[in-house]
């Protein structure tokens, strides 16, 4: 007899009619056929609200008002009906308070990063989730790429060597004006540190940076020097930075992020040199790994299943022969398809392959050593230690 796989429940919080990365999250999503929505408070605006929940074919009884209604009429339906997972695409200020109360009322949760706009307001999350029999998933999509998985491969297998230098870059352009000031949404919510946080452009894609240089390399970062800017007219927030850092395990590293890069898409990019090789990774060329041996001649590595000497765990991460081009959706999908598959087996706590609250808190950790960095006249700035849970903030 077969037995029937189902596919897990999903909610969502936010990604109304003209939102961005909710339409994103959706399709990433829906593509493995892994996860269905079936509940959602798009947004507060009850007309977006009510236009988007029609065009995703919700019914009218599972489509909320607000995200407290959602949460209280999920969790009185019946075991077989309600919703498994909370997925939270709102601004920054909303990520805590919508994914404590999801996982305090026995939901599962994978929110958009950063984690939280504070590392203290992370770590009372991490608490909670402690406490809670429930899964938290961060989307951190580039490293859902499947040749980011065998970068991480090739340096943990040690054909590197010694790692020596990091270097990771995010350049876009798209706050080159004052987009904020013609009623962007977007850049309006980006923009507003009451909204934001205490970082704009590092905390929106700096976290992505980092987390992805720690992720390949396997190092921590332990201490770094920093320099923010500011260049939009009235702009309150950064746009702009440069980093350099050094990990526990002896590297030394540069890390730039900046939204005012005239002309610039979403050109993340990273370099990792030992003292038998390098690697070098671009997000806008995602199929393509260079591997640069000593005294050998470069080689490289292209995606696809039917690819020679591809490591398992990239090989798993792909769906199409070489040639046929994966990119941002599917990186996305393999972090919600890990994410189902760690709910089905009744996992707490992390999905294996999925960035989750450790990665949260060490972007929050990021942030916030950047921000001191830039207020003090020392020349190092330590990274807070994010690994112990108990400590008097995560319980005030």
């Amino acid at each position: 007899m077969t037995t029937t796989r189902r596919r897990v429940r999903m909610g969502m919080i936010g990604g109304g009619e003209g939102a961005f990365i909710g339409r994103v999250h959706r399709l990433a999503a829906a593509l493995d056929g892994e996860l269905e929505l079936v509940c959602a408070s798009f947004s507060r605006d009850p007309g977006n609200n009510a236009r988007t929940g029609e065009a995703c074919g919700l019914s009218e009884r599972r489509l909320y008002p607000d995200w407290q209604s959602l949460i209280d009429g999920e969790r009185q339906l019946p075991a077989g009906e309600r919703m498994d997972v909370l997925v939270v695409v709102t601004p920054n200020h909303l990520h805590v308070p919508i994914s404590q109360a999801a996982l305090e009322a026995g939901f599962h949760v994978f929110c958009e990063k950063p984690a939280a706009t504070t590392l203290a307001e992370a770590r009372r999350l991490a608490a909670t989730l402690e406490a809670s029999p429930g899964l938290y998933g961060l989307a951190h999509t580039y490293l859902g790429y499947p040749m980011v998985w065998q970068a991480r491969r090739l340096v943990s297998d040690g054909e590197l060597g010694r790692l020596r230098k990091i270097h990771v870059e995010y350049p876009q352009g798209w706050l080159s004006t004052n987009l904020e000031g013609t009623g962007n949404k977007q850049a309006g919510w980006r923009t507003d540190p009451a909204i934001a946080g205490a970082s704009g452009c590092m905390a929106d894609i700096g976290t992505h940076a980092f987390g992805l240089a720690e992720f390949i390399s396997g190092h921590h970062v332990t201490e770094l020097c920093a320099a923010l800017g500011t260049h939009g007219e009235q702009r309150r927030l950064d746009d702009d930075g440069d980093a350099l850092f050094r990990t526990a395990e002896g590297a030394s590293g540069t890390l730039m992020a900046s939204q005012v890069c005239t002309g610039e898409e979403n050109a993340l990019k990273i370099r990792l040199y030992g003292d038998r090789g390098a690697l070098e990774w671009q997000q806008m060329e995602p199929n393509t790994l260079v591997h640069r041996r000593l005294d050998e001649p470069m080689r490289v590595l292209r995606a696809g299943i039917d690819q020679p000497g591809l490591a398992p765990e990239a090989l798993e991460r792909l769906r199409l022969p070489g040639g046929h081009p994966e990119g941002y959706l599917e990186a996305l999908a393999n972090l919600y398809r890990d994410f189902a598959d760690a709910v089905r087996r009744g996992e707490r706590g992390a999905a294996a392959g999925v960035p989750g609250m450790d990665e949260g808190l060490r972007g929050m950790a990021f942030i916030e050593a950047l921000l001191k960095s830039q207020a003090g006249t020392a020349k190092w700035t330590s990274l807070e230690d994010t690994s112990q849970r108990h400590d008097a903030e995560a319980t005030t």
